[in-house]
């Protein structure tokens, strides 16, 4: 097994006051013990991420904290890699965007399921529904 992780959970995890803050606790938790096996998540998963921290809380520590998560520089440790996207896989986001426009799935969640399918992945830890159908949605911990 192994799952990719969504913006959403990283920074639910670091959001207390975030509605699904105890999920992502709990899956960033899984993923520190190794219960979801490998986890991955990508450099536009890092750059949503520190850049939505830091537009939402207007703190630079609060981004700097999001991407010592990401990079397992802060006190979890490093318990995820980072996949990059190249020049391919952003062609065929590209071309995935254009198809599922109507779903609601921004570029970024394009670049996401096209660096699952290069990595073999089917399992992304997200909270937003838009993912559903295309790949396995999960949101609460392992079974």
């Amino acid at each position: 097994m192994s799952l990719f992780l969504d913006t959403g959970v990283i920074v639910a995890y670091l959001n207390p006051r975030d509605a699904h803050h105890d999920d992502a606790v709990g899956i960033i938790a899984a993923a520190i013990r190794g219960d979801w096996g490998d986890v991955v998540t990508s450099d536009y998963v890092f750059d949503e991420a520190v850049t939505l921290t830091l537009t939402r809380t207007r703190r630079a520590e609060a981004a700097v904290r999001v991407a010592e998560l990401i990079l397992g520089s802060g006190p979890e440790g490093r318990f995820m890699d980072l996949a990059y996207v190249t020049s391919q896989i952003f062609l065929r986001s590209w071309a995935l965007f254009r198809r599922f426009t109507s779903r609601g799935l921004s570029f970024t969640d394009c670049t996401s399921v096209e660096l699952m399918r290069r990595l073999r992945m089917s399992d992304i830890a997200s909270f937003d529904s838009d993912f559903d159908g295309i790949v396995t949605r999960r949101w609460t911990t392992p079974a």
